[in-house]
């Protein structure tokens, strides 16, 4: 038997539709909401949707229900006809169940929106975990929900041999953050024209058809669970609204936009790398990468220092620095300024020496794990006093001195514990809290700057989860160095745009791991295009110092040349798209089928994206090739930016020469943007690369303070 929604709200509804489509909706209105009853008695929803086909939530099989809970490890799916009650809002249905009565709201949001939202009677309440079955159509596309290219520990997303792309078809993911590559948001858009959001921070369950074929399942844990159905619009109208619904997204100055450099840690030895005696009054690896990108003419417009920074047994005591390891700080930072770059410090959520001890005797942490077997206190940002006093004695105060960004590290997992017995400041849980961390930390360490620096500073957290990006961009986390670990950056820049986190960057070359100057040079590529530039840790040594032969590599030290002054070409129109991303929604860095939904190539092609609305850019993540194969979508011409002379009809796949150097790019016909002469740019990079520069002479023409 069918049953229609209410009279009521389908008026709500389609109303809007009326004026959309005219009359012609009159003659055949169609049912926003109808409900059947499948085999073993299981309840099949269908949601209309005028963007796409209608979501429908139905029974996985004859004994796996359509919503359902799970309370005690014992799991309970609704059964039989609903009873319904409805209003000029929407509508809730409610089965009687052996456990309780189980209800679930469908309301009418803004447009075609609807919100659906699960919750159980008194006799129900408590912690357990709810379920919802969505249909899957056989070639359904899904994508957004994390980062990482699968799920499992971050090493199985750069594994010899993963096939994996964008597409999450066939994977499980579990909505619950695992370090380091750790961007979530338990949102995702469909193919089939619709997008799903699960609001709150509970952990969760997203089974994209890997059980069973036909079917996405959701399991969230919590009281109650809400979603919101993003329903009557196109896949990139979805991305916009959720971005700017749990955004907006914060504007980076453009200093933050340009070339970054940085090495995992920053060492004072007596000499350079080449065995120069250094006699700069500042840290030996800071001085050198600076005289060396000068002497190169490498623009720089910040450099990152990461931990150990401080005192102490892991080089974070109390915001203060090791004057040993960086002396004359002041100075360093006035040096760099005049150079034209800020600097950069990474923290932690945790404080350490005589922090940690006042943290503690005023209640200001939470339990956490030791962090090779040291004392950190992490702390509670559910706490605004504890809020208050962090801020001012640790990012707030290395703001007064000219720190300009911050590195925020460990929030996802590392160091939290996750509990149903342990609660904040707040009354959450640690487990409903576990997934909010992030945004807690980076808004806390937002609010501790901002005063301070007003809009020029950028923070950089490796952890997101809804709401972060208000306060931040983001770094894609500890990404092997080989090349799956490039094309796992390729794919988590993608997600992250669907997801709402736009202005996003990954460490050129890789963290650590495996490290080639090949990946390398396909790797700056990668970040030329990307929101962020950063170049690092390359080993903690300098891209004139390679593991392997040639040690002292012309191509490579070119190839970051090349891209790092195209950079700086690109400042305005990469700042023109962050603000664009704030007011719009719309991503720095899209995927194809953003713009060009109705070809089928553009979700295929999953190396090739735009970068903004007039550069598209296809990454090359395999060794030894030398040409590339990607598709131009349809609908305009392409101009190959390296023989501007040559111009595509879209719609078709072509093929060009990739030496390891070149990342194939093409502008938009018709745009106004002008790249320059790459190739003659390459030459005289690879011309500069070719004289080793003179430390000593180097250091010689400096004027110290």
């Amino acid at each position: 038997m069918i049953y229609s929604v209410s009279h009521a709200f389908r008026f709500s509804v389609l109303a809007v539709l009326f004026l959309l489509f005219g009359s012609c909706g009159a003659e055949e209105e169609p049912t926003v909401v109808s409900v059947s009853t499948a085999d073993g008695g299981f309840p099949r929803i269908a949601l209309y949707n005028p963007g796409g086909d209608s979501v429908v939530i139905e029974a996985v099989s004859a004994t796996v229900g359509s919503i359902g809970f799970d309370r005690g490890g014992t799991t309970v799916w609704v059964t039989g006809e609903p009873q319904r009650n409805s209003n000029q809002d929407g509508e809730t249905l409610q089965w009687d169940t052996e456990a309780g009565r189980v209800s679930l709201e469908i309301l009418s949001r803004e447009q075609d929106d609807l919100a659906l939202r699960l919750t159980a009677d008194s006799d129900l309440e408590g912690h357990h975990q709810w379920m919802i079955n969505l249909a899957a159509k056989p070639d359904e596309y899904f994508t957004g929900i994390f980062e990482r290219v699968v799920d499992g520990t971050q090493d199985e997303s750069w594994k010899d041999g993963i096939t994996t792309g964008l597409n999450l078809r066939g994977e499980r993911i579990e909505m619950h953050l695992k370090p380091t590559v750790s961007a979530y948001a338990p949102f995702y858009i469909s193919s089939a024209g619709y997008g799903f959001f699960a609001r709150g921070t509970w952990p969760g369950v997203f089974d994209f058809a890997s059980s069973a074929p036909s079917t996405v399942q959701v399991s969230f844990e919590g009281p109650e669970l809400e979603v919101q159905l993003y329903l009557g619009k196109t896949v990139k109208d979805i991305v916009q609204q959720h971005a700017l619904e749990t955004g907006p997204s914060l504007v980076p100055p453009d200093w933050a936009l340009g070339p970054w450099r940085w090495r995992d840690e920053h060492f004072n030895e007596a000499t350079y790398y080449d065995g120069t005696p250094r006699t700069a009054p500042f840290n030996t690896d800071i001085v050198e990468d600076v005289l060396m990108m000068k002497a190169y003419d490498i623009p720089t417009t910040a450099v990152w220092i990461d931990r150990p920074w401080g005192p102490g047994v892991r080089g974070f005591d109390d915001y203060e620095f090791d004057t040993e390891r960086l002396p004359d700080p002041e100075g360093m930072i006035d040096w760099l300024n005049d150079n034209g770059i800020e600097l950069m410090l990474w923290i932690g959520p945790f404080v350490m020496g005589e922090m940690a001890d006042y943290a503690e005797e005023h209640d200001y942490d939470l339990q956490g794990h030791r962090w090779k077997d040291s004392r950190q206190v992490l702390m509670d940002f559910t706490n605004p006093e504890a809020v208050d006093w962090w801020g001012e004695h640790g990012p707030g105060k290395l703001a007064k001195m000219g720190v300009k960004g911050f590195k925020l590290d460990r929030a996802d997992g590392e160091k939290l514990q996750d509990s149903l017995h342990l609660t904040t400041h707040a009354g959450t849980t640690y487990r409903e809290n576990f997934n909010d961390y992030p945004r807690q930390y980076v808004e806390a360490t937002h609010k501790a700057v901002q005063p301070v620096l007003g809009d020029d500073f950028v923070l950089f957290p490796r952890a997101q989860y809804t709401g972060s990006a208000k306060y931040g961009s983001m770094w894609a986390g500890d990404t092997d160095g080989k090349p799956e670990g490039l094309r796992s950056a390729i794919i988590g820049l993608q997600r992250c745009a669907v997801m709402g986190y736009p202005v996003w960057g990954s460490d050129v070359g890789g963290y650590w791991g495996d490290f080639s100057q090949e990946t390398t040079q396909r790797w700056l590529g990668l970040g030329c295009f990307s929101p962020i530039m950063e170049t690092g840790p390359t080993n903690n040594e300098g891209l004139w110092n390679n593991p392997d032969e040639p040690v002292y590599d012309p191509e490579l030290i070119a190839t970051w040349r090349l891209y790092s002054k195209l950079r700086m070409q690109l400042v305005p129109y990469v700042s023109d798209l962050a603000v664009e991303a704030r007011e719009e929604g719309t991503p720095i860095a899209r995927p194809l089928f953003l713009e060009y939904p109705s070809q089928p190539e553009a979700w295929n092609d999953w190396q090739t994206y735009l970068f903004g609305p007039d550069l598209l850019v296809s990454i090359i993540w395999e060794t030894g090739k030398t040409e590339h194969r990607l598709y131009l979508p349809e609908g305009t011409n392409w101009v190959d930016a390296w023989n501007p002379e040559t111009s595509y009809a879209g719609g078709q796949y072509v093929t060009v020469d990739a030496p390891a150097y070149k990342t194939p790019v093409f502008v938009r016909e018709g745009a106004e943007l002008d790249l320059g002469d790459l190739n003659a740019l390459y030459t005289e990079s690879l011309s500069i690369a070719s004289r080793v520069p003179n430390l000593a002479e180097l250091e010689a023409a400096e004027t110290w303070k």
